[in-house]
């Protein structure tokens, strides 16, 4: 029987993006701060974070987050902020120089593949990327299935 309704995110997480691995090859992570406003915070303990086609960019030696949906924080009406306005990604400059060289170089891109808090600070986990042929994902597919009929058939025989 097919479960019903949205799948949660990993615990302590507020956002997944799930279509980023089944997209992309992910290569090399790395974690991020996030500079937010005081609403965006607010909003995003509520855990209704949509980050489906984000991805990160450099520009002009900065980390740009873009389309990242935040929603609007319905108690602070008039001081609400943008929901998809780029938000800056705090990380080392060597970082950041070392991600601009390889997403210019070799063709990958960066994408966040989750949201997280570490203590009081938002984080966001980024990823360099390399996009999946159609074929890839293909294969991914059926792996996927024949997993899962094997778990299958599994539980059937501990019954």
């Amino acid at each position: 029987m097919a479960r019903k309704g949205k799948k949660k995110a990993a615990p302590g997480d507020i956002a997944t993006n799930r279509k980023a691995r089944f997209d992309y090859d992910l290569l090399d992570r790395l974690e991020c701060g996030i500079e937010l406003m005081g609403t965006e915070v607010k909003a995003m303990r509520e855990g209704t974070v949509q980050m489906k086609d984000s991805y990160a960019q450099v520009e002009d030696g900065e980390l740009w987050l873009h389309n990242c949906h935040i929603p609007p924080y319905p108690p602070a009406a008039m001081n609400n902020h943008e929901p998809e306005r780029p938000r800056r990604l705090l990380a080392h400059r060597r970082e950041i120089d070392r991600l601009a060289a390889s997403s210019r170089e070799k063709g990958l891109t960066i994408v966040p593949t989750r949201i997280y808090f570490k203590g009081p600070n938002a984080k966001v986990e980024i990823a360099l990327a390399k996009g999946r042929d159609r074929f890839d994902k293909r294969q991914a597919i059926k792996a996927r299935e024949t997993r899962r009929d094997i778990d299958r058939e599994l539980r059937d025989a501990g019954r």
